[in-house]
């Protein structure tokens, strides 16, 4: 394998590797079975019952397992062949599974900030202008969405007007 189909494997791996990880640990669709593994991880007698449990609750945990799978599925190996090149794929591509879903995460973070700063803007903009639905303010002023909706052209408006033909 030359070493460009390497460097571009090991880019691009670790996509999928991210967005497993990130699905099974954050998001809605498993939010019930990784509240049952919590509490299992904290309930269980056994320490390696707990480990296996508190696998599927820890992005960087669950990221080297999912690592493992696409390395048994891929055999992707980096700079050697053999148990070495296994080796430092796994690790280069669980650092980089880290990476990107840590800025997913910031990404995320920053949606949310922009959306709560509109929402209050938007009830701050509807607390000044009183609710009224013409888009004047009580100061006699056009709202932030009146102003927003002036700039913006009417489907009629947007093309050009037909000579008939």
């Amino acid at each position: 394998m030359t070493w460009n189909h390497q460097l571009v494997l090991l880019l691009v791996l670790p996509i999928p590797i991210a967005c497993i990880a990130w699905t099974v640990t954050h998001e809605e669709l498993f939010r019930e079975p990784r509240d049952w593994c919590a509490t299992k991880s904290k309930s269980c007698r056994r320490l390696y019952s707990r480990k296996f449990f508190y696998v599927f609750t820890c992005e960087y945990c669950f990221t080297h397992y999912v690592t493992a799978f696409f390395l048994f599925i891929t055999r992707f190996t980096l700079m050697f062949d053999g148990w070495r090149g296994y080796l430092i794929a796994g690790f280069s591509l669980v650092w980089l599974a880290n990476v990107y879903m840590s800025f997913f995460g910031r990404l995320r973070l920053e949606i949310r900030e922009d959306r709560l700063e509109i929402a209050e803007a938007e009830s701050r903009e509807r607390a000044e202008s009183g609710g009224t639905p013409n888009g004047i303010g009580d100061r006699g002023l056009p709202t932030m969405r009146a102003q927003k909706n002036e700039g913006r052209k009417t489907r009629k408006e947007s093309f050009p007007p037909s000579d008939g033909r």
